[in-house]
Formats: structure tokens, C-alpha cells, sequence
């Protein structure tokens, strides 16, 4: 089988693809053939800027080829959805029962990658920040794949007006298009009116304009990878507060809420009350032009590497 991997860290360049033996599945696992496989910021991030190399997983979606012992509540040829720990850059990729999830029969591959994990992050970082009827809300990263459906969860919840923080210009008509009700840009001296909510999916330098974003008695929640420092004194005088969400932590330790969370993500697909974009499906060998649009913040919804 194809895979692709990297050997020094480093920018897209660095990636490589190359044939490998099937793996096999061990206890509680499943082995997926791929059909598509989702692109993450923590991913691109690990590559260019990890200590070593290591396996690059992801969101994975596809059929299930094998299962590993103890494994009683899939089959062979089941449509399934999950994130792979090890080699998800790969035709052939291992998942864990407990991460893994059936795609129902109206959806594709794409939709599952697309909507699952972006989706469960974007619906837990927005219960974190507490929201109440009419509150205004602020999302950057608003045109990645957890943005652009924070944003619909936001408009959904009933927010009074929604805003959509992104890196350039020509962005602001994709998230208009989405329900944004007023757009900003991070270099833009200030972002508007305060909101009561800023949901934060960059960190880093942008902590600071989010937490001045916010009204008295806001909520900050930073869900990014990209770390970053929060000024106390400017969550004092606001009278604010800050929290980190982590969907793996639900996944772990609130199992009935993760299932729940998903069953309700795929009903509001349904009803097309949540719709995840696509910015781009790109060969699994060409994983490193997947790389450079997410780097070069060019994609517009979620990266797809389709095997």
C-alpha cells in the first residue's frame, strides 16, 4: 500500500510518499481502506515545526477491511469515520473501535472527514463558552474547517450577531456566505463592537486583539494548537474569563456526551443546518500541495486527501 511520510521536519517538501506493508489490526482495532483523509493545523504543525518525526494522523473515512480481536460492534465493510493515531496518510490505515463511527448512507467520505471532528470541535468549544440567547459572537480562523461550522453553530444557537475573524480580504465573501454578520481582519486595529464570546482556533499573537474583543463579563475559548500567552490584567478589568477546550478530553472521559454530540452533529447535517466546506480533495501522493494551502491559510473549509 501507498503512505506518505517524512523523515526530517521541515515545510510540504519535506513529505514523501512511499510503499509500506499493510498493517495489521490488533486488539480493539480496525483496519479502514481510506477513502478520504483529512488534512489538520496540528498535522502541518507537527511536520514543520515537531521535535522529531513521527507517524501523521488525522480524520480517516472509508470501509473497514479487518477487524482486530474483541472487536463485536463493526464489520467487515462497514462505512466508518474516526481519528487515526499512527499512519492516516495511508491507504490502508488503523483506527480504534472506541474513535471509530459509522457514516450514514445518505453521506460520502468527504462529508465525514469534513464534518465529524471539525464538527465536534466547533460544537464543544462553543458550549465551553457558555452562550446564552442573543449574545454576540466571534470566531477566527473563521474560513478553516472548525471555523466555518462554528459559525453556523453560533448563528444556530441563536446568537444576535456573529462575527468572523479571518487573515485576508478575499475571504469575506466565503464567510458571509456562512451567516457571518460582520467580518474583521487580525491585522484591523480593532474588531468591532466587544462580544460576549470569542472562540480563538489560532493562539499565538492573536490572544491578545481576542481578549480586547471581548465585552465585560465575556468568555474566551482557545481550542488551537498554536499556544500563546493571556494578558491577565485585561481579563481583570473586563471582568472576562478564559478556558481551553480539548475534544479528545470528552471523547475520553464523557463518552455518553461524545455520542450524543455526534448523533445530533449528523442531524443538523441532515437538515442542512450545518453544511462543511470543502476548499480542496487532492491526491494522497500530492500531500504536500495539502500541506502549502493550509500553511499559506489559502484553504477555504477542510483539506481532503483522497487516496
Amino acid at each position: 500500500m501507498r503512505r506518505v511520510r517524512y523523515e526530517v521536519n521541515g515545510g510540504p517538501e519535506v513529505l514523501f510518499t512511499e510503499e509500506a506493508p499493510v498493517p495489521e489490526p490488533g486488539p480493539g482495532e480496525l483496519l479502514v481502506c481510506t477513502e478520504a483523509v483529512g488534512v489538520t493545523l496540528p498535522a502541518v504543525r507537527k511536520v514543520r515545526e515537531g521535535t522529531e518525526p513521527g507517524p501523521l494522523g488525522g480524520e480517516i473515512a472509508g470501509t473497514v477491511a479487518a477487524v482486530g480481536e474483541g472487536v463485536t460492534n463493526f464489520s467487515t465493510g462497514d462505512r466508518v469515520t474516526g481519528l487515526c493515531f499512527s499512519h492516516a496518510y495511508a491507504e490502508l490505515a488503523l483506527i480504534h473501535k472506541t474513535m471509530a463511527s459509522r457514516i450514514p448512507d445518505r453521506a460520502t467520505a468527504t462529508d465525514a472527514v469534513a464534518l465529524v471532528r471539525s464538527g465536534l470541535v466547533a460544537r464543544g468549544a462553543y458550549e465551553a463558552g457558555r452562550p446564552q440567547p442573543g449574545d454576540a459572537v466571534l470566531v477566527t480562523a473563521a474560513a478553516s474547517a472548525v471555523g466555518t461550522l462554528a459559525l453556523q453553530y453560533a448563528k444556530a444557537g441563536g446568537a444576535s450577531r456573529v462575527v468572523a475573524a479571518i487573515s485576508t480580504a478575499d475571504k469575506a465573501e466565503f464567510v458571509r456566505a456562512l451567516g457571518a454578520d460582520e467580518v474583521v481582519l487580525y491585522k484591523d486595529g480593532s474588531w468591532g463592537d466587544p462580544v460576549d464570546i470569542v472562540l480563538d482556533g489560532v493562539g499565538g499573537e492573536l490572544l491578545g486583539p481576542a481578549v480586547r474583543a471581548l465585552a465585560p463579563r465575556g468568555r474566551l475559548v482557545a481550542f488551537s494548537s498554536g499556544g500563546g500567552a493571556i494578558d491577565a490584567y485585561e481579563l481583570l478589568v473586563r471582568g472576562a474569563s478564559a478556558t481551553g477546550f480539548q475534544m479528545a478530553a470528552i471523547a475520553r472521559g464523557e463518552p455518553e456526551v461524545y455520542a450524543r454530540w455526534l448523533d445530533e452533529l449528523w442531524d443538523l447535517h441532515r437538515d442542512n443546518t450545518l453544511c462543511p466546506r470543502v476548499s480542496a480533495e487532492i491526491p494522497l501522493t500530492e500531500a504536500a500541495r495539502a500541506h502549502e494551502i493550509i500553511e499559506s491559510r489559502r484553504n477555504l473549509g477542510k483539506v481532503v486527501l483522497v487516496p
